[in-house]
């Protein structure tokens, strides 16, 4: 079996993130966890996902941090996953992969599911990103500052 690279060192957040979430199935159980999804069950009947796999992706979320399992909420003898804050701050990036998907892989008045505000039943304006003076920036209107060996911006002056 290949083992899978690892960036849980890495310098860069990206890696990072990618490296905690793990895969498509478990940005999807993230999904579905703010959806309303609880349960083991309820998690594989909505994604369809092997019961193997949806066990080991959820058991990676919650030893992330991401998920927590917590007696279910009837009384029963099961358990439910809900979302820690860790994983609540997810919320974004899954607003962002929606409207990044509706953007470039539907095609005009193709019917498809959509995010709407609770309050005024309108759906969401796009997220931007923007400086914190409020400016919105684009990818040209910003850069990464790397680090050195020594964990410091580059070009920063060790104290």
């Amino acid at each position: 079996m290949v083992r899978r690279t690892r960036f849980d060192d890495s310098d860069c957040p990206v890696a990072r993130s990618v490296d905690a979430i793990g895969d498509w199935w478990s940005l999807l159980i993230v999904r579905d966890a703010f959806d309303g999804s609880r349960r083991f069950g309820e998690f594989q009947r909505g994604l369809g996902v092997a019961k193997n796999i949806l066990a080991a992706r959820l058991r990676v979320l919650v030893d992330g941090g991401v998920l927590d399992v917590v007696p279910a909420s009837d009384g029963s003898s099961y358990h439910e996953y809900v979302l820690t804050p860790k994983g609540r701050d997810l919320f974004p990036v899954i607003v962002a992969l929606r409207q990044w998907g509706e953007g470039h892989f539907f095609e005009p008045g193709e019917p498809h599911s959509e995010m709407v505000d609770r309050q005024g039943g309108r759906p969401l304006r796009a997220l931007e990103v923007r400086s914190a003076d409020g400016r919105r920036l684009d990818p040209d209107d910003t850069a990464v500052v790397k680090v050195d060996q020594l964990g410091t911006p580059a070009g920063a002056v060790p104290e």
